[in-house]
C-alpha cells in the first residue's frame, strides 16, 4: 500500500489521474500548498521501493517464464547458484538451460496447480523448488519459480536435537550396511552411495553424485544398471549377475513414490550371494547333520519298545520300525503290512500309532477275517435305525466314525469281500462313508494301515482281491521278516517274556546257554506267537526252574510233526497247497489237544470264528 503511494505520487499531472481515496487527499494537500507537503513528497521520492528491486533483493533464486516457459526473467541470485548469464538465458525454453526445473514449469503451466516442495539434485547443487502460475484475468500467463539452496533447509533442521539423532540413525545405516547400497533421484541420477559400493567399485562417492545411470555403466563402473527397469516397471526389480568366476550378486531396485504416484527416489542394493550360498551350503548341512541327530535318538529310542512287546535287534528288523516311525511322523496314510501270521503285524501298527501326532486319538482294529460279510458291513460302516432285522432302534456308529482323526487296522484285509473291497475303496477315494440304510455321508478322517499274510497280488490274479484297491493300499508297503531269518531278535524275545511270565506267576523259571542256541537255529513256524505260547507253556508246566527239558519236548514235538508233514507233502505241486496241508495239520494237532474251539482259538491265538471257518474248510472236527 506504501509502495503504491511512493511509487505514483510524484507529479501533479501524474496526481490528477489517481483513483485511491488517500491519494487524492494527498494531491489536494499538495495543491493548496499545505505546510510540509513540499517536504513530504521529496522524503518520499527518496524512500520509494520498486518490484524490481524487492525482485533483485529477494534472498530466493526466483526465474518467471511466459506461457510458452521462456525465460522472462531471472534474479541475480539464481543467476549465481545455477552459474547462468542472466542477458543469455532470458528468451530462452527453460527446458532447454534447467531440465529438471523445466519439467516442473510445463506441468505447471499445462495443469495450473503449483509444484512446491520438490527437490532438484543438480551436478553441483541441490535445491527446493516452488513453481506457481501468474494468472491475469483468469488465464496462466506465466510461471514464477523460487528455489533455495538444500543446504539452507538442513542447516536449520540440524539445529533440531531430534533431526541430528534421527541424521545420525539413517546415516550410520546407510553408511554401516555390509549390502552396497546406490541411492538414485527419480530420473535416473546418483544422490549417493554407501562405503560398501565406494570399496567394492573402487571409487569416491563425491565422483560419482549427480551421474546418471547411463554415465555409470559407460564408465565401466557398473556392468548393468537395474534403474532404467525400475523406471519402466514402477515397481521393485531383482535380477542376478555373475560378478567374477567365484561370486555372483543380487541386484534389487526398489523405487519410493511421492504423493502424486511419480518415482521420487530409486534404492538399489547388491549383495554377494557369494557368503549366502555358503551359509546356505552351512545350513543345509547343520540341517542335515540334525536330521542324523534325529535319526539317531530315534534309533535310541527303539531300545525302549520293550515296552510295546517290540524287539530289534536283527539289523532286519531295525530298517522296518526306521520306516514305520518315518510313516509315523508323516502322518502316512494307506500303509500296507505284510508278513507271516505271528511276526507281529498288529503291534507294528500299534507302534505307528503311538509314534504319530495323532496318538492321543482312537486306534481301532478289526479282523476282516472274524465276521461273515453282513455283520462285518455293520461293523465297518455303521447302520442306521431300522436298516435291518435285528438292528438297534437307535442305530450303530461304524468303526471308521470311531477311528475319527485316529488310526483303523484292516488286520486280514486279503479276506474281506469284494462287496466290502468296493465301499473301502469308495472311501479311500473321498473320505466319507454311508451308514447302511443312510441316506447322508459322513466325512471321516482316519490313518488306514492294512495288514495280512496273504500274497495279494496272487489274489489280484485269482480275482479274489480288486487290483484298484490294491494299488491303493500298496502306497507305503512294509514287510515283517519271519522271526526264522532274524535269530537276533529270538534272544531278546525270549529274555523279554521269560521275565515277564515269571512276574506274572511269580516264578523263577530260567533257560540254559545251550537251550538258548537252539531256540535261536529253530524255525518257529508260528513266529512270534509260537514262541510266546511255548515260553508261556513252559513256565506254567514245567517242574523246575530250569526250562531246557520242557521246551526241548515242545521243540521236538514240532520239529518231529513239521518233519512228518514234509515227508508227507514231498510231492506236493504248489506252495499254496504246502501251506493250506501245513495248516491242516497244525489244527488237527490242536483239535487232539484242545477240547473246544475257544481252546484252540487261545492256542493258535486266532479268533474262534476263524478256526471254526478253517475247520470246516479242511473237513475236521
Amino acid at each position: 500500500y506504501t509502495i503504491h503511494h511512493f511509487r505514483f505520487i510524484r507529479t501533479e499531472k501524474a496526481m490528477s489521474y489517481l483513483s485511491c481515496g488517500n491519494c487524492r487527499k494527498m494531491a489536494a494537500r499538495m495543491r493548496n500548498d499545505e505546510p510540509g507537503t513540499e517536504q513530504g513528497s521529496r522524503e518520499m521520492q527518496n524512500k520509494r521501493i520498486t518490484y524490481e528491486a524487492i525482485f533483485n533483493s529477494t534472498s530466493n533464486g526466483v526465474i518467471a517464464t511466459d506461457d510458452q516457459g521462456c525465460i522472462a526473467s531471472i534474479n541475480p541470485y539464481a543467476a549465481k547458484i545455477l552459474s547462468l548469464n542472466p542477458g543469455k538465458v532470458t528468451g530462452v525454453y527453460i527446458l532447454d538451460i534447467l531440465p529438471l526445473t523445466g519439467q516442473l514449469v510445463i506441468k505447471c503451466l499445462k495443469t495450473g496447480r503449483p509444484q512446491l516442495g520438490h527437490h532438484i539434485h543438480g551436478k553441483n547443487v541441490k535445491l527446493v523448488v516452488n513453481v506457481t502460475a501468474i494468472l491475469q484475468s483468469g488465464k496462466i500467463s506465466g510461471t514464477v519459480s523460487n528455489f533455495q539452496k538444500m543446504q539452507q533447509f538442513e542447516d536449520s533442521a540440524r539445529k533440531l536435537a531430534s533431526y541430528k539423532r534421527l541424521n545420525r540413525q539413517l546415516n550410520s545405516i546407510f553408511q554401516y550396511s555390509s549390502d552396497i547400497i546406490w541411492f538414485y533421484d527419480g530420473e535416473g541420477r546418483v544422490i549417493s552411495i554407501n562405503k560398501a559400493a565406494e570399496i567394492a567399485n573402487n571409487i569416491k562417492a563425491k565422483d560419482m553424485i549427480g551421474k546418471s545411470y547411463a554415465e555409470v555403466v559407460e564408465m565401466g563402473i557398473l556392468e548393468r544398471s537395474i534403474v532404467p527397469e525400475v523406471l519402466k516397471a514402477k515397481r521393485q526389480v531383482s535380477i542376478v549377475l555373475d560378478w567374477d568366476e567365484r561370486s555372483t550378486g543380487l541386484i534389487t531396485g526398489t523405487p519410493v513414490f511421492d504423493d502424486d504416484g511419480n518415482i521420487d527416489f530409486i534404492v538399489v542394493n547388491a549383495r554377494d550371494m557369494t557368503q549366502l550360498n555358503q551359509v546356505r551350503e552351512e545350513l543345509e548341512q547343520e540341517r542335515m547333520a540334525t536330521e542324523k541327530f534325529k535319526d539317531e535318538l530315534a534309533e535310541l529310542s527303539l531300545l525302549n519298545l520293550k515296552e510295546q512287546e517290540i524287539m530289534a535287534e536283527s539289523k532286519a528288523m531295525r530298517q522296518v520300525l526306521k520306516f514305520a516311525l518315518k510313516l509315523a511322523k508323516m502322518e502316512a496314510t494307506n500303509i500296507l503290512i505284510l508278513g507271516e501270521s505271528g511276526t507281529g503285524k498288529g503291534l507294528l501298527a500299534k507302534f505307528i500309532h503311538k509314534n504319530s501326532q495323532r496318538n492321543r486319538k482312537p486306534f481301532i482294529q478289526i479282523n476282516c477275517a472274524a465276521l461273515p460279510e453282513s455283520l462285518l458291513e455293520a461293523e465297518l460302516f455303521g447302520y442306521e435305525r431300522g436298516a435291518f432285522t435285528g438292528a438297534r432302534e437307535q442305530g450303530k456308529i461304524g468303526l471308521f466314525e470311531l477311528a475319527h482323526e485316529g488310526t483303523l487296522l484292516l488286520d486280514e484285509i486279503g479276506d474281506l469281500p469284494l462287496v466290502l473291497q468296493a465301499k473301502l475303496l469308495k472311501y479311500l477315494d473321498d473320505h466319507e462313508i454311508l451308514r447302511l440304510g443312510g441316506v447322508k455321508s459322513h466325512k471321516v478322517d482316519c490313518i488306514i494301515i492294512a495288514a495280512t499274510n496273504r500274497d495279494l497280488e496272487a489274489h489280484v490274479k485269482r480275482r479274489k482281491f480288486r487290483q484298484d484297491l490294491f494299488y491303493r493300499l500298496n502306497t507305503f508297503t512294509i514287510q515283517i521278516p519271519p522271526l526264522r531269518r532274524r535269530p537276533d531278535d529270538v534272544f531278546e524275545l525270549v529274555n523279554y517274556y521269560l521275565s515277564k511270565y515269571n512276574r506274572r506267576y511269580n516264578m523263577r523259571r530260567r533257560i540254559s546257554a545251550r537251550t538258548m542256541d537252539k531256540l535261536q537255529g529253530y524255525t518257529f513256524p508260528g513266529n512270534v506267537r509260537e514262541l510266546k505260547n511255548a515260553l508261556k507253556m513252559a513256565v506254567v508246566t514245567s517242574e523246575t526252574d530250569l526250562l531246557d527239558q520242557a521246551l526241548t519236548r515242545k521243540l521236538s514235538a514240532t520239529t518231529q510233526s513239521l518233519k512228518t508233514w514234509v515227508d508227507e507233502n514231498r510231492n506236493s505241486i504248489s506252495l499254496p497247497e504246502k501251506l493250506s496241508a501245513f495248516e491242516r495239520e497244525l489244527l488237527k494237532q490242536a483239535a487232539e489237544r484242545h477240547k473246544s474251539t475257544r481252546e484252540m482259538a487261545r492256542y493258535l491265538n486266532i479268533n474262534q470264528s476263524t478256526v471254526v471257518r478253517k475247520l470246516h474248510k479242511y473237513g475236521l472236527t
